[in-house]
């Protein structure tokens, strides 16, 4: 199988991208490499954020330790529920990731089922723990997009954008080849190549973004649960239309829409009502103070105080 990946209008071509590495026989797929590295990056950002807001360092270790699980679990367990044809003549198959089959997602929302959960045993404020956790999450994703990357998965349609990326016919699922890509085919070397959008770069720029905004505000935040809801809301903006450029999308069974995409619009859209919500409760309770505190100095004054 040719391993090129290319970026034909940003003047990279790249020979030999392998899908792993070999270590003392066993195959180790840079996919799983990919989403450890990303695991262990955003840990030490979600912890490095709770000892610089004066948490207990040591409750994000405990964390950590059942999220890492139950994330995992459920990125794999959301792929499969949305792709059930791929799984149901071999269960067996459900439990090889390695060769990717992982819904980001599915682990965010397994992600936030253990904040609610631990934040009743530890007494934490969920808005505080997800505050916290959403900056780790975050970077993780902009690590983890990279998986795809070398597994040659998750990209868009046809393009002749800047950012072109071509992968070999024969090194990707045939299922995610359009019509439109076979109509354009290049080739080079007498191999041919498809010619995508590299969705897992837009995805991996934008989160790097939102990662940006939310280190920026977390200092400066008004209320916990903020920078949460900034991250659901950023991250769910750009998802919904990158993912509708994919053309491995899981679709919801009957209706036939793109989950992802509904999901990201959804949580979006609560996420800036929420929010909205939240500023107009503070902003009438500081009128309501600043009032108060007026008539206080009013009525000292009339009485001479």
């Amino acid at each position: 199988m040719n391993q090129e990946i290319n970026f034909p209008h940003l003047g990279i071509y790249l020979d030999h991208v392998g899908r792993g590495i070999s270590v003392f026989g066993f195959e180790i797929a840079y996919y799983g490499i990919t989403i450890a590295i990303a695991l262990l990056s955003g840990m030490a950002l979600a912890f490095h954020v709770a000892k610089k807001t004066g948490q207990k360092v040591d409750d994000y270790y405990d964390m950590a330790i059942i999220g890492i699980i139950v994330s995992l679990v459920g990125a794999r367990l959301y792929y499969v529920i949305f792709s059930w044809d791929l799984y149901k003549d071999d269960l067996l198959s459900i439990f090889n990731t390695r060769q990717g089959g992982m819904a980001i997602y599915g682990g965010v929302i397994a992600a936030v089922i253990t904040m609610v959960v631990f934040s009743k045993v530890k007494k934490i404020r969920f808005g505080l723990l997800a505050d916290t956790v959403s900056v780790g999450l975050v970077l993780g994703q902009i690590i983890g997009r990279w998986g795809n990357f070398f597994n040659r998965e998750a990209f868009g349609g046809y393009t002749d954008s800047l950012f072109a990326m071509q992968l070999p016919l024969d090194a990707v699922r045939q299922s995610e080849v359009t019509a439109e890509m076979m109509d354009h085919l290049v080739q080079r070397g007498g191999v041919d190549f498809i010619q995508v959008h590299p969705t897992f770069l837009y995805e991996s720029l934008w989160n790097t973004g939102v990662l940006t905004i939310l280190l920026l505000m977390t200092k400066r935040k008004k209320f916990h649960g903020e920078i949460f809801l900034l991250y659901l809301g950023g991250y769910g903006l750009g998802r919904a239309w990158i993912e509708g450029l994919r053309t491995d999308q899981l679709l919801i069974p009957v209706l036939g829409w793109p989950v992802s995409q509904v999901l990201a619009i959804v949580l979006a859209a609560v996420s800036a009502a929420l929010l909205v919500w939240k500023f107009r409760n503070l902003s009438n309770k500081s009128l309501q103070k600043g009032k108060g505190e007026r008539n206080e100095q009013k009525g000292k004054f009339e009485n001479g105080d």
